[in-house]
């Protein structure tokens, strides 16, 4: 289902006046974040989620994240800083929504993007709100160069999963199936998806293994019974950075997969 993205105009309850505004914008999601800071020039910027100030969470290099100010986006946080915009997810709380709603906060309310036309879709609308929309189209322009740029060269669609955490896989119509099926890789069996036991692998052995995690306990195992198994599984690297978001993650994920598909078909 296409991605909905609504802009929510929040008015102060039961008050005629407006809160006086800075002319910033404030981030309360890490992927609002990592759009934020690729459409608005800093000075614009602030704050964004603290989750982004987080090597765990963050989609974003920890070095450009923690030049800006973090919140944890409580609205006695977010009204204290008087923004003209605050970027929200589709997560946020009711009872925080609820609450910018009677401080009189313009809300953008983001889902997150199923595919690669609505990470478009949704920096569109992200950069008109911003009043951006050339530095919308020029992300536009790179994503797209990006997704061309990893279009495979041969016909050859090995099997690969894709592991978000632990044994906890990708599957079904997620944006990251798109971006592999972009990259030249096929999807493993459906009912290989979501939680995926070591016993589910060695049965139907995929072509490749993408893992955030190479060295942790699941990947460990699901590696050493591969190899008692006499499985040639094929592992790699994605890192826990390209997961959980669309808009400008795509680029780099995309340029990931393209370099590990062409180490395969060589």
């Amino acid at each position: 289902m296409r991605a909905a993205i609504a802009l929510i105009a929040l008015t102060l309850a039961g008050c005629n006046a407006q809160p006086a505004r800075t002319g910033g914008i404030v981030s309360t999601n890490p992927c609002t974040d990592q759009l934020l800071l690729a459409l608005a020039p800093p000075e614009r910027v602030a704050a964004i989620s603290h989750y982004s100030q987080e090597a765990a969470a963050t989609s974003i290099p920890l070095d450009l994240a923690r030049r800006f100010r973090g919140t944890a986006g409580t609205a006695e946080e977010v009204v204290a800083l008087k923004p003209d915009v605050v970027l929200a997810s589709s997560f946020t709380p009711a009872s925080t929504l609820r609450a910018y709603q009677k401080l009189g906060l313009n809300v953008l309310l983001l889902d997150s993007p199923t595919t690669i036309a609505a990470s478009r879709d949704q920096i569109r609308t992200v950069a008109a709100t911003l009043g951006a929309q050339a530095a919308g189209e020029a992300l536009i322009a790179r994503i797209d160069a990006a997704v061309a740029a990893a279009a495979p060269k041969n016909a050859t669609r090995p099997v690969a999963l894709l592991f978000i955490a632990d044994n906890f896989a990708n599957g079904g119509p997620t944006l990251l199936t798109e971006m592999l099926g972009r990259a030249g890789f096929a999807s493993p069996p459906a009912d290989m998806s979501r939680v995926v036991p070591i016993e589910a692998i060695v049965r139907q052995p995929p072509a490749l293994i993408l893992a955030p995690d190479p060295d942790g306990r699941a990947a460990t195992l699901r590696r050493r019974v591969l190899a008692r198994a006499g499985l040639p599984v094929a592992e790699a690297v994605f890192p826990r950075t390209l997961v959980n978001c669309g808009g400008p993650t795509i680029i780099p994920a995309m340029q990931r997969l393209a370099a590990i598909r062409a180490r395969m078909t060589r």
